[in-house]
């Protein structure tokens, strides 16, 4: 029988946490959420904004670990500041998520996330790419869990598997 895994089941605090500074940031962290949950972890999901809630974004960032997660996946567009915000108070990994904005299409959430000072990372993934940051998320988890290191490597050849399809098709002409 497979041991269980230390980041699922019912009894497991999620070890997941994914913050965003606004509602209006779901439709980029959904797909982080939907991404955790299917590899079957858990996750807990949260509006903390750097300067409207700063107080509340304290307390996440200096609990996280306490309370049981291993890595937190924030959200932010325009200043976005909430990741490194995040990373400055846990030393958990932080995933910072670019969010598209009007003014600059997310290029200057991008920038703000990814100049973090020395001794304070964020690790970075493309602007809007939350299934990307929820795979990373998967990883860094995998580290610790050989099942889950197992089920993204079923991930990663379904993959291959679906473009060695389109290219066959493509050859083919069908």
């Amino acid at each position: 029988m497979d041991e269980p895994s230390p980041f699922t089941g019912p009894s497991s605090a999620p070890p997941v946490g994914i913050v965003m500074g606004s509602d209006s940031d779901l439709p980029t962290m959904e797909p982080a959420v939907a991404m955790i949950q299917r590899f079957g972890v858990g996750c807990e999901v949260r509006i903390l904004s750097a300067h409207r809630t700063p107080l509340e974004m304290v307390g996440y960032g200096r609990t996280a670990a306490e309370r049981g997660l291993k890595v937190i996946i924030a959200g932010a567009g325009g200043a976005a500041h909430l990741p490194g915000m995040v990373a400055s108070l846990t030393v958990l990994p932080v995933i910072g998520v670019p969010v598209q904005s009007k003014a600059l299409s997310g290029v200057d959430s991008l920038y703000s996330i990814a100049q973090m000072p020395a001794g304070v990372p964020v690790a970075t993934v493309a602007i809007g790419n939350g299934a990307n940051a929820g795979l990373l998320a998967l990883q860094i988890l995998a580290t610790a869990d050989p099942r889950l290191t197992e089920q993204l490597r079923q991930y990663r050849d379904g993959l291959r598997a679906m473009v060695r399809e389109k290219d066959e098709r493509l050859q083919h002409g069908t």
